[in-house]
């Protein structure tokens, strides 16, 4: 097994001010974001050793959270996110608890802070036995346009899940947006069946090559 070489690059070490940081070209987060994602979400096995969660084994294993939750994480998201979704006119984004939830609060966030709000909602894995009985949690309503997001898709299962609460409350889902494509097990393909665009911040291969380039360096 092999774990990945940590990245050395800080966020202020980009030739941006300290005091700017918000205003990086969306090129510059974008590759901020993949040192990230490859030095404290990812890891590599030249053998499938990761177990997956529908029990398939993998070489790659990502676990997000790690870089969702983080606050230089938070700011490269929520501004990355929130540009993929210019001219949707969407009311809100969110998906499926706990992956989804800290990538929405980013973009509604970030949002705000560019007067141009979006709502976050969370939709729950299961209903509550009381109060309302709501798979969806949030200031959304019957016929709002919304993003459903993701941390990483591999069979699309948590995505498909969320889409369906959506629309089960009235939603109209335009697209979805995740943090990772992992390319395997049809994950964009299961869920482009059911939505018109999907779109991935960061693909596996791009961190893959980004972690052969740190090996051979």
């Amino acid at each position: 097994m092999v774990a990945c070489d940590p990245v050395s690059t800080p966020f202020n070490s980009l030739s941006v001010p300290a005091g700017a940081r918000g205003f990086l070209p969306m090129s510059s987060m974008k590759e901020r974001l993949k040192e990230l994602i490859l030095e404290h979400a990812f890891r590599y096995s030249e053998v499938p050793s990761f177990k997956l969660v529908h029990g398939g084994m993998s070489q790659f294993y990502f676990n997000c959270k790690r870089v969702t939750l983080d606050p230089e994480g938070q700011v490269l998201i929520g501004n990355l996110v929130f540009d993929a979704l210019k001219g949707d006119q969407l009311q809100a984004v969110g998906g499926l608890t706990l992956g989804a939830d800290p990538i929405a609060s980013a973009v509604a966030y970030t949002s705000w802070l560019k007067k141009d709000p979006i709502q976050a909602f969370v939709v729950r894995k299961k209903q509550k036995e009381h109060g309302t009985a709501s798979l969806v949690e949030g200031k959304v309503q019957g016929g709002d346009r919304v993003a459903v997001l993701d941390d990483v898709i591999t069979t699309g299962g948590s995505t498909l899940q969320a889409i369906a609460a959506c629309r089960e409350a009235g939603l109209h889902v335009v697209r979805v947006v995740v943090l990772v494509d992992r390319q395997e097990m049809q994950g964009r393909e299961n869920i482009l069946k059911e939505v018109p665009r999907l779109d991935a911040l960061v693909t596996r291969d791009e961190i893959m090559q980004l972690f052969r380039k740190r090996r051979a360096s």
